[in-house]
């Protein structure tokens, strides 16, 4: 098997890749992405460990049909707001507790390097500018990250989740964004909470390989008929939708939904009321997903070229550790530029230059 799997993997040439993100077995060492000659030496639509048809592993980055959005440009009020908050939040020492006989609980640099610039604007779009608002959701965020564990979900623990890959990472949208693929039908776990820890280690790996440049992801979600007459408990659905709406504001670019049938109906009417006017906007309904997403990213089973064939030995440490390293490199040049909260998540994802005190304007919207 080992030998028919390394007969598959296409050569040097054939990638493009070159020998310094190459590995022995023939996979891409993605250490060095982010600097400019590695990404112009990875081949188009290369993935991981470099398979092709078919595809075991996530695509390294967006198709060249994928054209990342304009930042915009913020006015002169929003940007005398963005200080005023990103000078609050630069004072902060501690989060608080939910529990009100705990004390304060320590700012760490994990942290500070997740309030970026681009973080600590999604809050105050989210709030429509509210400054104070804005402050409470964020620290409301940051004690909810520290309680709920999210650094302790570790890959072991959620594996058992993602065995029958009911949740797949794989591929970029039009615009850029990481495509998280949802299938019902493969669910093989009872309904606990480690279901929804799941989807939100999940949705955590989906930020760590964005571009630079985008800030956004893509949900697709097939229903298909093996979902039959089951479907997520309310309470489930309600969590779900408060974890998105309270902890990841601006973070959903688009959701594709395809294959409904009338029980899942059912409970999107169900839910209909807790969904943000804004989030509703974003839900299209069994549309030809190829206007969406690149044919040469998206997935067969949701009308795609792509033969993407599920080996969770294959896929899930190989989503891990491009994951691993994508935080890695953000750490690196995190510290590198002086460990300031109001970082720019361009520059931690690669790009050319560094926010420091997260008081320059944005610079990259060219």
């Amino acid at each position: 098997m080992a030998a028919a799997a390394q007969s598959q993997q296409p050569s040097n040439a054939e990638t493009g890749q070159i020998d310094s993100l190459t590995k022995v077995n023939g996979s891409i060492d993605i250490q060095d992405l982010h600097t400019s000659a590695a990404k112009l030496s990875i081949a188009e639509n290369a993935t991981v460990d470099g398979s092709t048809d078919p595809v075991k592993t996530p695509f390294i980055n967006p198709s060249s049909q994928s054209k990342l959005p304009t930042p915009p440009v913020l006015t002169e009020d929003q940007s005398t707001k963005y200080s005023k908050l990103l000078s609050s939040v630069q004072g902060w020492t501690t989060k608080p507790s939910s529990t009100p006989s705990t004390s304060a609980i320590p700012i760490t640099d994990s942290d500070r390097i997740w309030l970026t610039r681009e973080c600590i604007l999604r809050y105050l779009r989210a709030t429509k500018w509210d400054v104070n608002q804005a402050a409470i959701r964020l620290q409301a965020t940051l004690t909810w990250r520290h309680e709920y564990g999210l650094e302790n979900h570790s890959p072991e623990y959620i594996s058992p989740e993602m065995a029958t890959g009911k949740q797949v990472l794989i591929g970029f949208d039009i615009d850029g964004r990481p495509c998280l693929y949802l299938n019902p039908g493969k669910q093989n776990t009872e309904r606990t909470n480690r279901q929804v820890e799941g989807l939100v280690f999940m949705l955590e790996r989906t930020l760590d390989i964005m571009p630079a440049g985008q800030e956004m992801l893509a949900l697709l979600i097939n229903f298909d008929k093996k979902m039959g007459g089951d479907r997520p408990p309310l309470w489930q659905g309600k969590q779900v939708l408060n974890i998105l709406q309270s902890h990841y504001p601006e973070r959903l670019g688009r959701a594709l939904v395809i294959n409904i049938p009338w029980v899942v109906w059912t409970f999107f009417k169900l839910i209909n009321p807790f969904i943000d006017p804004a989030t509703r906007e974003k839900l299209k309904f069994d549309q030809d997903l190829r206007q969406f997403v690149p044919p040469t990213q998206l997935l067969k089973t949701y009308g795609g070229d792509v033969n993407f064939v599920y080996d969770h030995d294959v896929y899930w440490p190989a989503l891990n550790e491009l994951a691993a390293k994508k935080r890695a490199m953000m750490t690196e040049r995190w510290i590198k530029a002086g460990k300031k909260i109001g970082e720019s998540e361009h520059y931690l994802r690669g790009g050319e230059e560094a926010v420091g005190n997260g008081l320059v304007e944005n610079k990259h919207a060219s």
